[in-house]
């Protein structure tokens, strides 16, 4: 494995379990109900996305806190009007992030292609 792409899977896996606790912690956060089981069904997919990163690393990561904090604070602030947009442009840059590494490990391009699905679904709760 080229060093720069397990460079990218690191980073890959930590982010993606950083989202896991993120969405958790928004999910706990937020008031409508919709909004929070979708949030859970995120955090889940999430999760198997930092399993796939896993498999191609070997290596065993900690998620970080540190969204999972601020997160569901800036929700409170920003209200989820501002902050949606936010996050949904985090998931589609893991998009561009995934690509160079998904034409070398085609297990990542369901992954990118999930990612891309988050940013639409998280844009998309505030339609409804």
């Amino acid at each position: 494995m080229k060093k720069v792409d397990m460079k990218t899977l690191l980073k890959a896996q930590q982010g993606e379990l950083d989202a896991v606790l993120m969405y958790h912690a928004l999910a706990d956060k937020v008031k409508d109900k919709h909004d929070a089981e979708t949030f859970r069904r995120l955090a889940a997919e999430e999760g198997h996305h930092a399993a796939v990163f896993k498999k191609l690393t070997q290596q065993t990561l900690k998620p970080k806190k540190t969204l999972a904090t601020l997160v569901p604070v800036l929700y409170k602030l920003l209200g989820k009007k501002r902050l949606y947009p936010i996050i949904a442009k985090f998931e589609y840059g893991a998009v561009n992030t995934y690509a160079p590494v998904a034409e070398s490990y085609p297990e990542v391009q369901s992954v990118k292609d999930d990612e891309q699905r988050h940013g639409d679904t998280v844009a998309g709760l505030l339609k409804t």
